[in-house]
């Protein structure tokens, strides 16, 4: 009878659930699950990743500036009065990547808020909001304000443009005052019209006879941009930000009290903003889970394919790491999930970073600079 277990048992243990070709296909099929869902990564890290570590860098440089709150009435916000006259120039020179002023365009949400930076190279674009062309005017100056702003990824601040409607408030804060546009009109051209930015884009050349404000993004969105979306405003009136908000950026609640429109907090992950903390949480939690299951269970899959009381498994990749991992079948899937994490951790912080920084077909869809 032992004798007869033995061989059942060896029979167990030598027979495969499926055939050689069943097993290449099963492989195949993992390499292929495997590289979509690297792929499907990838837009994540560049259509929400890039956002957050921006938005990360935009309320640290807020932070570090200080600037006042504007004015309140108790716990209410205070409409902050249209002043007369010309507007002050603020701030009236900038060194490059300076925060400069704070932008809110009520159309695109009541939380929409972005940074607006000395300089557009791609460094400032990538990781403060939006820039300040340095050949352009500043902040209430005669002239021309023009700004520049990706379209898709890095938080696109200027995702959608393409929703102005004439009329639509463009409120651009600096350290102590509020200068208040309205939108007027769009154009579509080559990036070779760089009249667009210039004092006057009405009559390029010509001397300014108003304030306007330009929005400067790419078109097509998501493909290879070939041509940039010009939007313009034309600027209505100014105001002291110690004087309160103005009226574009509140609302009343059902109070009767008036609130400032923009209330929103960043979120854990956006104060975060980075995925090393992540990683290592992950890789310490799995060191101590692998260990304290080694210790209480072993590997009890190996034990019984090896003592025959179940088959050899088909060949999988994802298999094997199941399987090696120590503890009961909880357990090993808990582990396997947190090398998942860790991995999907590494790819956002360093993996897509250095892909998109020297690969060039995904240097140019992604407008990527290492910084």
């Amino acid at each position: 009878m032992r004798h007869a277990s033995h061989r059942g048992a060896a029979a167990v243990a030598g027979k495969r659930r499926h055939g050689v070709v069943w097993n290449v296909l099963g492989v195949l099929m993992e390499i292929l699950f495997t590289l979509a869902a690297v792929c499907a990564l990838y837009i994540v890290w560049q259509m929400w990743w890039t956002g957050v570590q921006a938005e990360h860098e935009q309320v640290e440089a807020r932070q570090s500036v200080a600037w006042e709150n504007p004015a309140t009435d108790g716990e209410q916000t205070k409409v902050a009065p249209k002043q007369e006259g010309d507007p002050p120039v603020q701030p009236e020179q900038a060194a490059e990547g300076d925060l400069i002023a704070q932008i809110y365009i009520p159309r695109f949400g009541d939380q929409w808020e972005r940074n607006i930076v000395e300089g557009t190279t791609l460094e400032q674009l990538n990781k403060h909001g939006m820039g300040r062309y340095t050949t352009s005017q500043m902040p209430g100056e005669l002239g021309n304000f023009a700004v520049a702003g990706h379209r898709n990824g890095y938080g696109q601040p200027l995702g959608d443009v393409d929703k102005l409607q004439p009329g639509d408030a463009i409120v651009i804060r600096t350290q102590d005052y509020w200068y208040v546009y309205h939108y007027t009109e769009y154009e579509i051209v080559t990036p070779d019209h760089t009249e667009v930015v210039a004092a006057n884009p009405e009559s390029p050349g010509a001397a300014p006879t108003k304030r306007m404000i330009t929005l400067t993004t790419c078109e097509p969105k998501y493909t290879t941009a070939t041509h940039r979306w010009i939007s313009y405003g034309e600027f209505d009136y100014w105001a002291k930000v110690s004087d309160g908000v103005p009226a574009e950026l509140t609302t009343t609640d059902e109070s009767g009290a008036v609130r400032f429109v923009n209330t929103e907090q960043p979120t854990p992950i956006e104060r975060l903003g980075s995925m090393r903390p992540v990683v290592i949480a992950a890789l310490i939690a799995y060191v101590v889970l692998f260990i304290a299951a080694a210790v209480a269970w072993r590997w009890p899959v190996l034990r019984e394919i090896r003592e025959g009381v179940r088959p050899r498994p088909d060949v999988s990749f994802y298999g094997w790491l199941l399987r090696h991992q120590p503890g009961v079948m909880p357990i090993r899937w808990l582990l396997v999930l947190l090398l998942a994490v860790a991995a999907a951790g590494a790819l956002l912080e360093w993996g897509y970073p250095w892909l998109a920084a020297n690969i060039p077909f995904l240097r140019d869809m992604s407008n990527y600079v290492a910084v």
